[in-house]
């Protein structure tokens, strides 16, 4: 029996179709867990800048994830979420410090208008060195940040710096005990700086800038000590400090100025209130002037104006010894004129005199007549 051969296949007329291909493998996503979708990279970037790196980084990774994961169906939300709210409020506390910080400087250059052309050339006071001469708008060196000119001292100007210094670490001691310590120091640099104080012009005034409390948390500790001159057309330094002097007037000075400085240094309380504190700074102005007198007996035999000078001292320390034990105000009050009385201007001009110093006296000596201590003075802090 024979066997038909094979038909050719017959195009498919009405009613018929050819069946549908069987189904090809291909590539896809395994079974099972990994098949899940992918983590925003985004989200992840997000929590780690605004930790660690750049917080305003962080906010705009965040966003960008939240917008992507919805786009694309990615796992992360929870992540772009967190990352954003971290990097927001890092962001916040970051901005929060960085406007505490500058805030000092952007007041003091933002608070009110550049002034007026003034001559010199514009400087930051922190850059302000000893023996400097500068100029203030106005001459007002009241202002407590004003814009500073440094110029040449022989060409007129307001104030001449004779220290500028940092103040140690810690918390702001307080405006009170800030302005105790700064006029003491200022005092000082001003005798180190102008050791023959019967040669200053009666108009000199001595200023210190200090640091506000705002300023001191903001990290500035300086202090700038000044003669000011400012309301009369001064020219030229009033610089003469002990290298510009003899040993022997720098001796002379050294023990005048410390007496002057002693006796300036009386308590501002009323002395029936405070009569121990009187009684302590007597036994200060005491110390004082014998280190006066045991200088200048050493220097009698060269000085013979010194002798009477010495025999003042010994009146005077008599009397400051006696105050320094006083029981009651009145003793002390007692004491006290006489320990003034003790020592006249005339002695100490003739002194002068014969060391090669200045012997016009100071207006603010002959107003005080019988006492000494300091001249006028003035603070910006």
């Amino acid at each position: 029996m024979s066997t038909p051969p094979p038909q050719p296949p017959r195009p498919a007329g009405p009613g018929h179709s050819w069946p549908p291909p069987s189904p090809q493998p291909g590539w896809g996503p395994p079974p099972g867990p990994a098949g899940a979708p992918a983590l925003n990279g985004f989200a992840l970037a997000s929590l780690l800048v605004g930790l660690l790196c750049f917080p305003p980084l962080g906010v705009v990774f965040g966003l960008v994830a939240l917008v992507q994961i919805g786009r694309r169906q990615e796992r992360g939300r929870a992540l772009a979420v967190v990352g954003l709210v971290v990097s927001l409020v890092t962001t916040a506390v970051m901005l929060y410090g960085l406007v505490s910080w500058t805030r000092p400087f952007l007041e003091r250059l933002g608070s009110r208008p550049v002034p007026e052309r003034v001559e010199g050339q514009l400087t930051d006071m922190g850059r302000l060195r000893t023996g400097d001469c500068f100029n203030v708008p106005g001459g007002d060196l009241l202002d407590e940040t004003p814009f500073t000119y440094r110029t040449d001292c022989a060409q007129v100007h307001d104030a001449e710096v004779t220290a500028a210094t940092v103040l140690g670490p810690g918390p702001f001691p307080g405006a009170s005990k800030l302005k105790d310590s700064a006029t003491d120091a200022c005092w000082k640099a001003q005798d180190a700086y102008a050791m023959d104080t019967w040669a200053l012009p009666d108009y000199v005034e001595m200023y210190y800038f200090a640091p506000t409390r705002e300023a001191w948390r903001a990290g500035d500790r300086r202090l700038i000590c000044v003669i000011g001159t400012s309301g009369h057309d001064h020219r030229g330094s009033l610089r003469k400090d002990a290298g510009m002097l003899t040993p022997e007037q720098v001796s002379l000075l050294t023990a005048l100025n410390a007496a002057d400085g002693a006796l300036g240094r009386a308590p501002e309380r009323e002395l029936d209130e405070a009569l121990p504190e009187y009684r302590s700074w007597a036994r200060e102005v005491d110390g004082a002037l014998g280190a006066e007198e045991r200088m200048l007996r050493d220097a009698a035999a060269a000085h013979p104006e010194a002798g009477a000078r010495l025999k003042e001292l010994a009146a005077a320390r008599t009397q400051w010894q006696r105050a320094a034990g006083a029981v009651r105000p009145s003793d002390f009050r007692q004491a006290w004129d006489a320990a003034e009385g003790a020592l006249t201007t005339g002695t100490e001009q003739a002194l002068r005199g014969a060391y090669g110093l200045s012997t016009r006296v100071p207006e603010w000596i002959e107003e005080n007549q019988g006492g000494s201590g300091r001249g006028p003075s003035s603070d910006s802090a």
